[in-house]
């Protein structure tokens, strides 16, 4: 009877889980302030691009051509081409700020995925996929997305498809060690007595004690994968022209690099300053949320 009694009362009440993230905590870090700062600004550069009076990314000015330092007419200046710069950096902004977080969440569901079910089920489920993170994740980041895109062809389909093959084994690493400590904890023994559902055991039980951690790895991996577009634009493999990307924007300024070099300072300060922004905000998540 006694035994009995404890199990209902394990059932009946199951042991305070894991703290959550308190997204109050993150003011509270100087380091994840500046990080937002950095990306809220682009962010809303992105949103409000369409409605500044900013000139077509895509027409050039053959009067600027020849004098493309900044003017009243082009307050960074002009591209090679005689495109504005500044109306560039911000349309470039929109298609940075799409494709990444758009890939990195792509990749994320697919590897948290893989990782609830390695590290819950276990055996040869557990061998398998991990058998195949093994060897995709043998490779460099860059290398699978060469590969990829080279072949495929470049499109925001198709680093979306190289991101989450590049990214998810990382993830779904990640993810099974975290379930393969929670899975053991008495909340999860109390939701197996009480008949719950394999399902419902991963994603009401696991995955918000999960969450701090991921969160955390996916701003980091926005990071990444914005300089990895950046890298593709400048091999050729970016977003298609004339669309605009500031990988291909410093790609197209090398030619003129030690006459006009505002032209690949400037992209190259835009995509420094959004990654560091991600960066600085993944570390002040981690200092708030720590235990």
């Amino acid at each position: 009877m006694a035994v009995q009694d404890n199990i209902i009362g394990a059932v009946a009440a199951p042991p305070k889980r894991a703290a959550r993230p308190n997204w109050m905590r993150i003011f509270h870090s100087r380091t994840a302030v500046v990080g937002l700062c950095l990306v809220l600004f682009w962010v809303l550069a992105a949103l409000l691009a369409p409605i500044l009076p900013l000139p077509s990314p895509t027409d050039s000015d053959v009067l600027a051509m020849s004098d493309p330092y900044p003017s009243a007419a082009h307050w960074l200046g002009t591209d090679i081409l005689g495109r504005d710069m500044l109306s560039r950096l911000i349309f470039g902004a929109r298609t940075v700020l799409s494709v990444a977080p758009l890939s990195v969440a792509v990749a994320m569901i697919v590897g948290i995925t893989m990782g609830m079910i390695s590290g819950y089920y276990g055996g040869w489920i557990d061998v398998l996929i991990s058998r195949v993170s093994d060897i995709i994740l043998a490779f460099p980041v860059l290398v699978i997305y060469v590969i990829l895109i080279a072949n495929i062809g470049p499109s925001v389909l198709n680093i979306v498809i190289a991101t989450m093959i590049a990214s998810a084994p990382g993830i779904g690493r990640i993810t099974r060690g975290l379930v393969l400590g929670l899975k053991q904890q008495e909340y999860v023994a109390a939701a197996k007595l009480r008949a719950e559902s394999t399902l419902y055991i991963m994603i009401v039980e696991l995955l918000p004690n999960c969450r701090s951690l991921l969160i955390v790895d996916a701003c980091l991996r926005i990071g990444y994968t914005i300089i990895t577009i950046g890298i593709l634009g400048f091999l050729g493999l970016g977003l298609p022209p004339p669309n605009p990307d500031w990988g291909g924007m410093v790609k197209e300024s090398v030619t003129v690099l030690n006459v006009w070099p505002h032209m690949s300072l400037i992209p190259s300060f835009a995509l420094v300053s959004l990654v560091l922004g991600f960066n600085l905000l993944a570390d002040g998540m981690r200092e708030a949320w720590k235990p």
